[in-house]
């Protein structure tokens, strides 16, 4: 057996058993992967998939415990690579950073900025997509850190832990009659139409979660996964904006000067966390947990690597 045939036990897991998009994504032939795949199974002595014809149906029960087995041989292949990387690039290499469209906008500038100060000679690939493609980015190893409000701690191959507390707030065109008053509820905003963030985004699961509280039914007008887009549909008189306080920034520093006018929403909304996450038993190098702690204050060094030991699944904000 041979890191060949395991690569190709996994990689037909992911593409969901079709074997031709197994074969593409490894640049290889499709005759090729099932020959190696069956040439595993022969030597083991059993079935890892099920099969109608030559087409792969299922993994087997004892198919998944050698995929198992094949996960933690294949990660400790990653780890082997990054301690050469450690030790023999001096700092150097890739840090690559699997995050949603809202943190890569508004949060990671700067910590990615100072870590290229600190470690000249590391790149930086960014990964954008939703959080549970973040999720998935860091267990198929295309990132080592990952970053999102909804959903990575929702996976048990990951290691999270909690980076920082924020809340959304309502953003208005100047003018709107809503802006005159001084205590908004929901039940004022439930029946205007709203522009906000995509089910799957930045903190969006609180703001459904908060109207059906009080069994309210807001009017989404527009749903979106880019904070900018909402304040442009807002400037355009298409309705309220609900978008993550970190996005309007520019808005509040223009102050009086600003076509728009944010209210804090977090007593409508409540507050989210934002969380950082690693796939659980990597070997992260020390550009990362120098860029864990550039992202919060609260993360230092010895908590992320505790937490990697899984010691401090009990750490909150």
């Amino acid at each position: 057996m041979n890191l060949h045939q395991f690569r190709f036990v996994q990689e037909a897991v992911r593409r969901n058993l079709n074997l031709t998009e197994a074969a593409k994504a490894l640049h290889t032939s499709q005759p090729g992967v099932s020959k190696a795949i069956i040439e595993l199974e022969e030597e083991l002595g059993i079935e890892i998939f099920a099969r109608h014809g030559k087409r792969l149906k299922r993994v087997t029960e004892p198919g998944q415990h050698v995929l198992k087995s094949i996960e933690l041989i294949m990660r400790e292949v990653s780890n082997l690579k990054r301690i050469g990387e450690q030790y023999s690039a001096e700092d150097s290499g890739t840090l690559s950073i699997a995050t949603t469209h809202t943190q890569a906008r508004y949060v990671l500038p700067e910590p990615v900025a100072k870590l290229r100060q600190a470690y000249p000679k590391v790149n930086v690939s960014l990964h954008q997509g939703s959080p549970d493609q973040v999720a998935r980015m860091l267990i198929d190893e295309v990132a080592e850190i990952g970053i999102a409000t909804e959903s990575l701690d929702s996976y048990s191959e990951l290691v999270t832990l909690p980076c920082y507390e924020w809340q959304h707030v309502l953003v208005f065109p100047v003018g709107h009659p809503l802006c005159l008053k001084e205590h908004l509820t929901l039940e004022d905003i439930a029946h205007e139409p709203l522009i906000t963030y995509h089910p799957s985004y930045t903190g969006r699961t609180k703001i459904d979660h908060a109207f059906a509280t009080r069994k309210l039914e807001p009017r989404i007008a527009l749903e979106a996964i880019d904070s900018d887009v909402i304040k442009t549909y807002v400037r355009l008189g298409l309705g309220i904006g609900i978008a993550a306080e970190m996005s309007v920034r520019d808005v509040v520093a223009e102050g009086a000067q600003s076509d728009l006018v944010v209210r804090p929403a977090g007593l409508l909304f409540g507050q989210n966390v934002a969380r950082v996450a690693f796939k659980r038993g990597a070997y992260l190098r020390n550009f990362v947990y120098k860029f864990a702690e550039l992202l919060s204050d609260r993360l230092s060094r010895d908590l992320v690597a505790r937490a990697m030991l899984g010691h401090v699944d009990d750490y909150e904000l």
